[in-house]
């Protein structure tokens, strides 16, 4: 008879045995994943790397003197951000607000800055035969206009055109990074 803690040791033994590896081990190559937003009618898609959460949009408090694309200030888990309207910073129009909306919380120097976007798609898969030729971007309607800054390259899903977007890129822009008006 085995003692309950050696049985737990089997477990554990067996299962290490048939680890499936981590995700980027499973990819295969010239796979791109990452989380799938959209801006307005532009989809996007950001790589995991660069967003670091994704919650709802919390109580936010405005900021007198601000952009009008710095929303605010939000209490996070005793963490002050700064939340940004991303369609009112790349296209100066306003986002509707409504009860699901969510924000990518996204690690800047000098601490995390939360981006509000129009609707959550969730984790979006894209391959290299999906990808939209570097010379159609500005066909596609994805990169122009303030997203060529921040949009390198495109994939076609289902249709659609969507734009991976830096938002690392976003975080080191000085316009950004200024929010006084």
């Amino acid at each position: 008879m085995r003692t309950p803690f050696e049985v737990l040791a089997d477990y554990e033994r067996r299962s290490l045995a048939h680890v499936a590896g981590l995700p980027e081990q499973l990819d295969a190559p010239g796979l791109w994943r990452g989380v799938g937003y959209r801006i307005g009618a532009r989809r996007m898609a950001s790589h995991f790397d660069e967003v670091r959460e994704i919650l709802t949009l919390p109580q936010v408090t405005p900021v007198p003197g601000a952009q009008p694309w710095m929303l605010g200030l939000a209490n996070v888990r005793g963490n002050l951000l700064p939340i940004v309207d991303l369609k009112q910073f790349l296209e100066g129009e306003r986002t509707v607000l409504h009860e699901s909306q969510r924000i990518l919380l996204v690690r800047q120097p000098g601490g995390d800055v939360a981006v509000l976007i129009d609707e959550l798609y969730g984790q979006r898969s894209f391959n290299e035969q999906q990808q939209i030729p570097d010379e159609s971007l500005a066909d596609e309607q994805i990169a122009v206009g303030r997203y060529t800054h921040f949009i390198d390259r495109a994939y076609r899903l289902d249709e659609q055109p969507w734009g991976i977007f830096s938002l690392e890129r976003l975080t080191r822009t000085p316009e950004f990074r200024q929010a006084a008006a």
